[in-house]
């Protein structure tokens, strides 16, 4: 298994010998059974050297601390049969490009999602780790992709809310259970109030419900840039939770 970042923003991996770039870090599709999606990805190489990448899919599975973790072994209802990639091994130019192109044909009869990453590989390195013993390390990106069958849905439901540490700081989180039979994101803006009666504006973060899991979704405060400070308890915070053109309303107190 490797382990690897879920890819969220513009992918960029920079190392000794492994400098590269990789747009869009994740595909979003919506497909036919019998019918071939085709896609590019643009790997970017800022090394001042020529680089070469390997390529191959992936099943990909994400843990409840968000961490995503690659298998090359097919999991079970693995829909990697499915994708074709261009070829294995590609060369990129110092600060040059290449447009990698793949494919996914679902067949005929498929439904609900199809889910896997193409993993890009290079940059070979040497750690030393002591006594005399050097370790090869290789930087890795991994792009997700999601392909959603016609008639494929993400049903999501809140069943709890509790109040957790992470990074330091204590936030507020809602258990989101998902019976659908595609992935779903949470968004939507807000509002809590604080003890002393201020108003704040909160968004749930936008990580994955995949189908048949129950996941912890944090719910930080907006707009506040990565030194976000700490959020005021007991708090109460309300409004409209929405996903894949639906919505709810929503209201909890929190207390640590």
């Amino acid at each position: 298994m490797l382990a690897g970042a879920l890819a969220l923003a513009p992918c960029v991996a920079s190392a000794q010998g492994f400098a590269a770039m990789v747009t869009p870090p994740r595909f979003e599709l919506e497909g036919k059974p019998g019918q071939t999606q085709r896609q590019v990805i643009e790997v970017m190489n800022a090394d001042q050297r020529p680089a070469t990448y390997r390529m191959r899919t992936a099943d990909w599975t994400l843990e409840p601390d968000a961490t995503v973790h690659m298998s090359e072994a097919l999991l079970a209802d693995s829909c990697r049969p499915w994708v074709a990639i261009e070829r294995r091994e590609i060369t990129v130019p110092s600060g040059g490009r290449y447009r990698y192109r793949f494919e996914v044909t679902p067949p005929a009869g498929a439904k609900g999602e199809c889910r896997f990453a193409i993993v890009l590989t290079g940059g070979a390195e040497t750690v030393n780790a002591g006594q005399n013993v050097n370790i090869p390390i290789n930087g890795q990106i991994g792009i997700i992709v999601y392909v959603t069958l016609e008639g494929a849905a993400p049903q999501l439901e809140v069943v709890g809310s509790a109040v957790v540490e992470r990074e330091g700081r204590k936030m507020p989180v809602i258990r989101v259970r998902n019976t659908g039979d595609a992935h779903g994101r949470l968004a939507g803006f807000l509002e809590g109030t604080d003890p002393g009666g201020k108003r704040l504006e909160f968004q749930p973060s936008g990580l994955p419900i995949l189908p048949g899991e129950t996941r912890d979704i944090p719910i930080d405060l907006a707009s506040e840039g990565d030194n976000r400070p700490a959020i005021p308890f007991p708090i109460t915070i309300r409004g409209t939770l929405e996903w894949s053109g639906k919505s709810t309303p929503f209201e909890a107190r929190f207390a640590p």
